[in-house]
């Protein structure tokens, strides 16, 4: 938690606005009304919002002198205890601010690893958080504490010489590369766990934090994974087989919400999680079509989806949340405009769910056949034996003569029943 005591922290939230970026410049009031969301879920409850235009950022300050000079007048009026940057602060950055501002400075990638370690539950979750915090730390380790510069080497202290940042350094490399074993161990098991499952069709459900993933995984599989309306509600990946038809199963695995400016070292650090997208066969992007900036956090999605080479995945875009959508008009012009493989539905409502399955079965279209089959009314064992893997989709004939049957299965279990049938 970022609350250090009992009292809710009071928060002052800081954007700065390059005059370069227009595009930037237009999207500030959602910027900061997500870092708002961010801090309630840290546990700070914002007090003030604070933009200044920049032509480029200020090295030591971010912001202008100035502007931290008022900054500091607003906390102390106001009985602010934080503030927090929207941006990236150097280590210096931060130690300049606090001189000035005389509050506790965080930026952006720092709260967002708060949120993560209050978050973490399993074992794995907790050492890629860790790993995360240390490199972020390690990074902005010059300038941040005056005892850094002192060297060994007076009385009682002779050593190395080496500077405390050097020493500090070491002992965060080197659980750094501790905490890296424990999770390439981790990781090996669950390539064995992914391997013993292999025999069916593997859909990663990915999209933007609080967009409805884990709500749409417990629908379509009857499980109880953790819900709740914020940001990173969940950050460990979740596998479940799901029932798309009677005779067709995938696995539907949950991963880590993506957001805007995710820290590179906690992409990094949760990579073994996120691997779990690079070896899914197919990908769920689910959106929060009530979002009014949904559109840019599909950009967002793409873009990580990219970093991690998956952008080529076949793939299906689940609008997801057309319950809280006043013009459905809306929804309709949406799916127009991304006319592929995509589907409106409301997880929380169960609406189009069936929509959704039978769009999933689509995309699988190379893994799935339609076969035919004329059975003599004296085959009962043939017949069991096809529908025990197979899905009826037509049926004719008279009572007495040829059964014509019309089914769709998995290629590989058509492989498997071809064989038996034959012997």
């Amino acid at each position: 938690m970022i609350s250090t005591n009992d009292r809710l922290d009071r928060a002052l939230v800081v954007e700065v606005v390059f005059r370069k970026d227009e595009s930037r410049q237009a999207r500030v009031d959602e910027s900061l009304n997500e870092l708002v969301l961010l801090a309630d879920t840290a546990g700070a409850k914002v007090i003030r919002r604070v933009s200044q235009e920049r032509q480029t950022p200020d090295p030591a300050f971010f912001v202008g002198k100035g502007k931290a000079e008022e900054i500091r007048a607003i906390c102390e009026a106001e009985d602010i205890n934080l503030v927090i940057f929207d941006d990236d602060l150097s280590g210096v950055q931060i130690r300049n601010l606090e001189k000035i501002i005389d509050r506790r400075i965080i930026d952006r990638s720092a709260l967002i690893l708060d949120i993560f370690g209050l978050r973490a539950r399993s074992r794995e979750a907790k050492l890629q958080v860790e790993m995360a915090q240390l490199k972020y730390n390690m990074s902005r380790l010059a300038g941040q504490w005056q005892h850094f510069s002192k060297q060994y080497g007076v009385i009682g202290t002779r050593g190395p010489g080496e500077k405390q940042i050097e020493v500090d350094r070491r002992v965060i490399k080197k659980r750094i590369s501790v905490l890296r074993d424990k999770l390439d161990a981790i990781s090996g098991q669950r390539f064995l766990r992914r391997t013993r499952r292999s025999e069916y069709p593997k859909f990663a459900l990915v999209g933007y934090t609080n967009a409805g993933k884990s709500t749409l995984l417990n629908v379509l599989s009857g499980a109880e994974s953790f819900v709740e309306n914020r940001l990173f509600a969940t950050l460990d990946t979740s596998t479940k087989k799901v029932f798309l038809s009677p005779s067709i199963q995938c696995l539907l695995v949950d991963t880590v919400g993506f957001i805007r400016k995710l820290p590179p070292d906690l992409v990094a650090s949760f990579k073994s999680t996120l691997e779990e997208v690079e070896f899914a066969d197919y990908i769920l992007h689910v959106v929060d079509v009530s979002s009014v900036n949904f559109c840019e956090q599909i950009d967002v999605v793409n873009e990580t989806l990219a970093q991690l080479g998956c952008s080529m995945k076949p793939s299906v875009l689940v609008f997801n949340k057309v319950d809280r959508v006043s013009d459905f008009g809306v929804v309709r012009s949406v799916l127009n405009e991304y006319n592929g493989n995509s589907v409106a539905i409301s997880a929380e409502r169960h609406m189009n769910l069936s929509q959704l399955k039978d769009t999933m079965i689509r995309l699988m279209g190379s893994d799935i056949v339609e076969k035919s089959f004329r059975i003599k009314p004296t085959e009962s064992e043939k017949l069991a034996k096809i529908l025990s893997v197979a899905e009826l989709v037509q049926e004719s004939g008279q009572p007495g003569n040829l059964l014509h049957l019309k089914v769709r299965m998995r290629k590989r279990d058509w492989e498997i029943l071809r064989r038996e049938i034959h012997a």
